[in-house]
């Protein structure tokens, strides 16, 4: 077994919630105190599958890293890319001393952030809403 994905994906969710001011679902749209959908520019996490790189899953000692993809949503280009930078900037937005927004999971310590460059793009063609997709890794180590 390695280190449980969940709780990381928890992190990142809230540290996008927190850092940017907007709501983030973990897979699914964001809803506000009273259940109903959030209003946009909200931003989306998912956990994507088939892209774990580490050891055996049978090595809790090891590294690990987990996809993410994080969906900006506005209702015009400038919402969706406005949320986009903020999200890029709580992620990967540094300090003089490291990262400027911690990512702290019981268990384990985030050791790489990386965006990537592939996936980024602005699609308008669903009407109202304007999407932003970001990909990127996390590493983790057991600690």
């Amino acid at each position: 077994m390695t280190l449980p994905r969940l709780p990381l994906t928890r992190a990142v969710a809230a540290l996008v919630g927190e850092a940017t001011g907007r709501p983030c679902g973990m897979g699914v749209l964001p809803r506000d105190s009273s259940g109903q959908p959030a209003q946009p520019p909200y931003a989306v996490l998912d956990s994507l599958t088939g892209s774990f790189s580490g050891p055996s899953l049978s090595d809790w000692a090891a590294d690990a890293s987990w996809l993410y993809q994080v969906t900006s949503v506005g209702q015009r280009v400038d919402q969706a890319l406005w949320l986009a930078d903020r999200v890029r900037e709580a992620l990967f937005g540094r300090s003089h001393t490291g990262w400027a927004n911690s990512l702290s999971v019981p268990g384990m310590k985030v050791i790489d952030r990386e965006l990537s460059t592939e996936g980024s793009q602005v699609d308008g063609t669903a009407g109202d809403i304007v999407t932003y997709i970001q990909r990127f890794t996390l590493t983790v180590t057991p600690v």
